[in-house]
C-alpha cells in the first residue's frame, strides 16, 4: 500500500487538555466531538468556521457517542448516560461494574450493527479489573474479554465482523471475531508494540480495513494493514497520542486528540502543545459514523 498522509499534524485547538480522548465525527452534526477525562469537559470543534463548544460532565468522562434518536451516549465514572447537548442533563442507562469502586469507564465505539462497545479500566492504572463490554437492550452490559488494567480502542472493521481491542499496559492490540449474537470468539494477538516506541492507546479503523492506534509516550501515530503490518508512521510535536478520528465531508480529514497529565513542569517546553486537538490529512478515507441503535 502506497503512503496516505499528505500533511503534517497541526494543532487547531490549544486546550492543553490534562487527557484529551475519544474523538469522533459526527455527521449530523458535521462537527468532532471528543472529551478531556481529567477535566470532567465534552468538547465539541466545527472546522468549517472553527467554533469551539464545551459542556461540564458531572465526574471524569471517556466518551461520547451519537445515539440514533438523539442525544449521545457518555461514559462517565460509574457507567453510560445519555447526555442531551441542548440542556447539558446526563441520563443514566446502565451501570456495568457497581462492585468496583476504583475502576471508570474508558474508551468506545459503534459498530455497523448499531452496538455500543466500551471498555473500562482501573482509574490507578495499576488494577487488572478492566474489560470491555457490549451495551444490549434494558441497559445490560456484556462482558467479553478478559480482564487488564487499562482497556483501549475498542475498534471495529469496515465489514464488521473483527473487533479490535487495546490491553494499553500490556502493550498489545488484540483481534476478534464478532459472532451473529454479538459475542466474541477467536481472541489473537493483532499488533504487539514494541518497548520504548510508546504504549497503544485507542485505536480506530479505516475504510481499508487498517488500523490507526495513537501511541502514548510514543510521539506517533501508526497504522497496521489488516495482517498486522506497519504501514506508515506519523510523527507530532507531542509524545502522547491518544486516539485519532476520521472526519470531514470526505473523511480524510484526521483528528488526534493528545494529553499532557504526565508532562512535569520542567518538561513544558519540549512539548508546549500537548493536550491540544490536532488535525492532518490523509488520502484514505475512514469509515462512517454509525449511530447507536441497541440497548438506550
Amino acid at each position: 500500500m502506497n503512503k496516505v498522509v499528505t500533511s503534517d499534524p497541526v494543532s487547531v485547538w490549544d486546550l492543553r487538555a490534562p487527557l484529551g480522548e475519544g474523538p469522533v465525527w459526527v455527521e449530523r452534526d458535521q462537527a468532532l466531538w471528543f472529551v478531556d477525562i481529567k477535566s470532567h469537559k465534552i468538547h465539541r470543534y466545527d472546522p468549517a468556521n472553527g467554533d469551539k463548544k464545551s459542556w461540564d460532565a458531572p465526574c471524569q468522562v471517556s466518551f461520547v457517542l451519537p445515539i440514533a434518536s438523539g442525544g449521545f451516549a457518555a461514559g462517565l465514572q460509574t457507567g453510560v448516560a445519555r447526555f442531551d447537548e441542548n440542556d447539558g442533563s446526563f441520563t443514566p442507562i446502565a451501570t456495568p461494574e457497581p462492585d468496583k469502586p476504583g475502576n471508570r469507564l474508558n474508551d468506545a465505539t459503534v459498530d455497523p450493527e448499531g452496538r455500543l462497545w466500551f471498555g473500562s479500566m482501573d482509574d490507578g492504572e495499576e488494577a487488572i479489573t478492566g474489560a470491555v463490554y457490549r451495551l444490549a437492550e434494558g441497559g445490560a452490559c456484556v462482558p467479553t474479554t478478559p480482564l487488564v488494567a487499562i482497556t483501549n480502542g475498542p475498534a471495529v472493521s469496515p465489514d464488521g465482523k473483527t473487533l479490535y481491542h487495546v490491553d494499553t499496559i500490556g502493550s498489545i492490540i488484540h483481534a476478534c471475531d464478532i459472532d451473529a449474537a454479538g459475542m466474541l470468539t477467536n481472541p489473537r494477538e493483532f499488533v504487539r508494540i514494541p518497548y520504548g516506541q510508546g504504549f497503544p492507546d485507542g485505536c480506530v479503523v479505516d475504510s481499508e480495513g487498517c488500523v490507526w492506534v495513537g501511541l502514548y509516550n510514543g510521539w506517533a501515530v501508526h497504522r497496521y494493514s489488516p495482517a498486522g503490518e506497519l504501514l506508515e508512521e506519523v510523527k507530532f510535536p507531542v509524545s502522547a497520542i491518544t486516539k485519532i478520528a476520521f472526519g470531514g465531508p470526505d473523511l480524510k480529514t484526521v483528528f488526534a486528540t493528545t494529553a499532557n497529565k504526565h508532562v512535569t513542569h520542567a518538561d513544558k517546553e519540549k512539548e508546549p502543545l500537548a493536550g491540544d486537538l490536532f488535525q492532518f490529512q490523509v488520502r484514505v478515507p475512514g469509515q462512517p459514523g454509525y449511530l447507536i441503535r441497541q440497548g438506550v
